[in-house]
């Protein structure tokens, strides 16, 4: 079934867009949710919550790439979900991916609506300015949460040339954000 007419389900209230969006996207968000809780019980909740979410979301919303959108949406609610379970005992994968960035990207906690809308430009622009392999690299471990292992594997690269490109690619995005007036 194609992105518009499940949307169409949910603006017609269908509870088939539920079906119909877990047939096509539920692989998808469920790897999402595991690459940040290593739990396919956790993972399982959060793609329902995302499922209800997005049901609450459509309408208003008309989501142009129902594939961002619901990815989004699984993404922020497992590492809600990841900060509330380890809010005492700090370890764990994705802090040490959420690290990697810590000191390229500014904390948004406390900025007004047009600082956090800069950073997004920023970021978009940095991501547009890469090859397609690094910006495929570099959201395999910043987006999905994938372990340098399966980067690897899944681009045919050593671990070694991944953990460089992301090195190198960390440094150039805190050049950008300097050069953007996000850092300073």
């Amino acid at each position: 079934m194609e992105d518009k007419d499940i949307i169409q389900l949910y603006f017609e209230r269908s509870e088939k867009a539920i079906e119909a969006t877990n047939e096509k996207y539920g692989r998808y968000c469920r790897k999402i949710a595991y690459n940040i809780l290593y739990s396919d019980l956790d993972a399982e909740e959060c793609v329902n919550d995302t499922y209800l979410n997005a049901w609450n979301a459509i309408p208003p919303q008309n989501p142009h790439r129902l594939s961002a959108f619901l990815g989004r949406i699984t993404r922020n609610l497992a590492l809600k979900k990841y900060a509330h379970s380890n809010a005492k005992k700090r370890k764990g994968e994705c802090v040490s991916v959420i690290s990697e960035l810590d000191e390229c990207i500014p904390s948004t906690e406390g900025s007004d609506v047009a600082d956090e809308i800069a950073l997004k430009m920023a970021v978009n622009g940095f991501l547009e300015s890469l090859n397609p392999k690094t910006r495929i690299v570099f959201f395999q471990r910043y987006w999905y949460f994938l372990s340098i292992k399966e980067i690897a594997l899944e681009n045919s690269m050593t671990e070694t040339n991944v953990k460089v490109s992301l090195k190198r690619t960390r440094e150039k995005f805190k050049t950008h954000l300097e050069k953007e007036g996000i850092i300073l």
